[in-house]
């Protein structure tokens, strides 16, 4: 009996493709287990359950429809993949994370779809070893706030997130997630690009991440790699490139941060031999290129490229600045000489507050940091200083070049 209704349904997809439509769960609780079910162009209406290995393939044609209740998809099983399939008009409640796709399960695949409409975009929740890559995600056009997540990653290791277009949603949060690796993906007009909480040892490599709130803010999440990334005009008030709090064992490397109020923030590594690294990074029209705070040290800045920010590194706390390690950073207010022709100044380069101290050690007085009034007071500062400037940082051997231009070559 059950050949028959498979055979009938299969005359019925070659006989009337364009038409095909109805409750997706019924497709789904016919297909036998590890089956490949290719669906005939046309809509179908959700909310459906996947229980069981299977893979749902839409080539592009087949648009699922939650008809606006709960998430479209769920998925409870392992070994599922989805591929072209169009989501749309999941549920709106943030409490019961209402989405395209709701996932509990290990070794997934989805990609090449698209979603729109939607609260959630994917979730995946405690499973792992799965690949996000290809798709297109986009939430509702209500304020960042009350939008959802379009990716949410929560109890879930060795995942790959690849390649991906996702643009107005609220943030890819990231909790309790270690191991997982966020590569190419392109996120734009958000809150967050990347959230990451307790999610130790993750990779975010060659992504671009542009008009966002935050670029990426990780929280006690140890050993992160922070790679390749371009990120761009993160200007809101609290906007910032890279966050990184009680975070400690990070590499920030070749990275461009352009048009940020703050590039990079950090606070100091709880562990002192487990240090933030910073290289070869482009920081450059930031309203701060770096900005620490907390207890000095912790950090080690090697052949990064300070351009044009209007400070290039501030700090808000207490310590020695020395406890840091600069070398071989390019300033562009470096006013030295190479006179043996080695690439790096003939002496240190210090950055040094003058009347700045004002607002770096009053926070309140920043409203005034360029007025004309402040910037006589520096002047009259550098010409004849009436008190002690106090050290930022001193570069041991600032660079005359800097180490690659805006597109990171050579």
């Amino acid at each position: 009996m059950r050949t028959r209704i498979l055979l009938a349904l299969h005359l019925l997809c070659c006989v009337m493709p364009a038409a095909a439509s109805g409750a997706l769960q019924t497709w789904i609780d016919l297909a036998r287990p590890g089956s490949v079910l290719r669906l005939p162009p046309g809509t179908y209406t959700g909310p459906a359950v996947i229980d069981r290995p299977l893979t749902l393939e839409g080539n592009g044609q087949v648009i699922i429809d939650g008809g606006g209740k709960g998430s479209v998809l769920t998925i409870k099983a392992d070994r599922v993949t989805l591929r072209g399939l169009h989501l749309r008009h999941s549920g709106d409640s943030h409490d019961a994370i209402d989405g395209a796709i709701m996932a509990e399960g290990r070794e997934l695949l989805i990609e090449d779809n698209r979603i729109d409409d939607v609260l959630f975009g994917i979730s995946l929740h405690r499973g792992g070893d799965s690949i996000v890559r290809r798709n297109r995600i986009r939430s509702r056009g209500a304020d960042s706030a009350d939008r959802g997540d379009g990716l949410r990653i929560w109890y879930s290791t060795g995942n790959r997130i690849e390649d991906n277009d996702i643009r107005q949603i609220r943030d890819i949060t990231v909790s309790n997630s270690p191991d997982n690796r966020f590569t190419g993906n392109r996120i734009s007009d958000s809150r967050r690009a990347f959230n990451f909480l307790f999610s130790h040892r993750s990779v975010v490599d060659r992504n671009h991440l542009e008009n966002n709130s935050t670029g990426i803010i990780a929280l006690n999440s140890e050993e992160l790699l922070i790679r390749g990334n371009r990120i761009l005009h993160a200007m809101d008030a609290s906007g910032t490139g890279i966050a990184l709090k009680e975070t400690s064992a990070a590499i920030v490397v070749d990275n461009e941060i352009v048009h940020c109020a703050h590039g990079i923030m950090a606070d100091s590594p709880m562990d002192p031999y487990n240090r933030i690294v910073l290289v070869n990074n482009l920081i450059a029209h930031n309203l701060t290129g770096i900005y620490f705070y907390g207890a000095l040290g912790g950090h080690v800045a090697v052949a990064n490229t300070f351009r044009n920010n209007l400070w290039p590194v501030s700090v808000v706390g207490d310590g020695d600045p020395m406890d840091d390690r600069w070398w071989g950073n390019y300033w562009d207010d470096y006013q030295g000489f190479d006179r043996n022709g080695d690439g790096y100044g003939d002496w240190h380069h210090d950055l040094l507050a003058f009347a700045d101290r004002i607002w770096l050690e009053i926070p309140a007085t920043k409203f005034f940091r360029n007025a004309i009034v402040l910037e006589l007071l520096d002047f009259l500062e550098r010409l004849a200083p009436f008190s002690s400037p106090m050290l930022i940082l001193r570069d041991e051997a600032p660079r005359m070049q800097p180490w690659r231009d805006y597109a990171g070559r050579r």
